[in-house]
């Protein structure tokens, strides 16, 4: 349900979180299960379920912006890092709030999944 999820409850401070990064629209927060040495969720505060929802092209830019803010704060630009977008179940999309995994820290594999 629209409101009541993880993420928009961390948006609304209602959930602690380990945030890193904040704006007006945008957050990120330290992933809890990370699956790389830096992993962060970079979310919208508004509740949009998956990337195939997104109207506004200028949240787009404004995750984009919070990914190389991040990357840039936690010395991530020089190392590399990945950026993952699941979008839907069958891409294991599990919390169904969009939400953007920054991982670094060490050499991935490709392909990818």
């Amino acid at each position: 349900m629209a409101g009541e999820c993880v993420f928009c409850k961390i948006a609304r401070g209602e959930m602690k979180s380990d945030v890193v990064y904040e704006t007006a629209d945008v957050m990120a927060i330290r992933d809890i299960a990370p699956q790389a040495p830096h992993h962060y969720l970079i979310i919208p505060k508004m509740h949009i379920p998956t990337s195939q929802d997104v109207s506004d092209p200028t949240l787009w830019a404004n995750l984009m912006d919070a990914i190389t803010s991040v990357a840039s704060m936690m010395g991530l630009s020089e190392l590399g890092y990945r950026v993952v977008i699941n979008c839907g179940s069958q891409a294991c999309q599990s919390i169904f709030h969009l939400h953007l995994h920054l991982l670094s820290g060490r050499k991935f594999g490709w392909p990818p999944g």
